[in-house]
């Protein structure tokens, strides 16, 4: 194991032993159930300045257009949430499953859309080959962990939704605009790891 995987699965563990943070909710979530499961990966690169690989989605997708997002999707029937993330995370980027330290599973978020994602944190090798699908992905990048994990770089923001106010975080890197499902999945994660001490 890794010094950057030995160091998550600490912040991981303590961070879930306590109790549980103020976590961030999707807004918008007008959806009652029931909720389709879904599963991401928090892919960490294993680097002395660790990132996390992120995902545009294609102009053409008819859910999100063009938003930045981790690699992920719905789940297929009796899939646990940890394959579900490793095997979407393959489709998408050509990552091999074996290659993933996996650290463990994170506070579920359910969307408007009627989604409970289970966000699954794990360390990928810096120099792991990337071979984004077209279908799925438009580009990928990896955003600085030190960055986009600091509190104070996740803006609050507000917006009119169906008649009412809607807060949700937006983090802003290099012209990437991470905001919504992803973003509130990112601040949750970062209440949890204490990344920063």
């Amino acid at each position: 194991m890794s010094a950057l995987a030995r160091r998550l699965e600490q912040l991981f563990a303590d961070g879930h032993a306590g109790p549980t943070p103020v976590l961030e909710r999707d807004g918008r979530r007008r959806h009652e159930g029931p909720f389709k499961p879904a599963a991401v990966l928090i892919a960490f690169t294993d680097r002395p300045d660790p990132g996390l690989l992120l995902i545009h989605r294609p102009a053409s997708m008819r859910a999100h257009p063009g938003q930045v997002a981790f690699p992920g999707g719905r789940q297929d029937e009796g899939e646990p949430p940890v394959e579900a993330a490793l095997r979407e995370a393959q489709e998408e980027l050509g990552i091999d499953p074996a290659l993933v330290q996996v650290i463990g599973a994170t506070d579920l978020y359910l969307t408007g859309t009627g989604y409970a994602v289970t966000p699954v944190v794990g360390v990928v090798p810096a120099d792991i080959a990337i071979t984004p699908n077209p279908h799925e992905v438009a580009s990928w990048f990896e955003a600085p962990a030190d960055y986009v994990l600091d509190p104070a770089r996740q803006l609050r923001r507000e917006v009119e939704w169906q008649g009412a106010m809607q807060h949700y975080t937006e983090i802003l890197w290099q012209g990437h605009r991470i905001w919504g499902v992803t973003a509130g999945i990112v601040r949750n994660l970062s209440r949890r790891l204490n990344w920063h001490g």
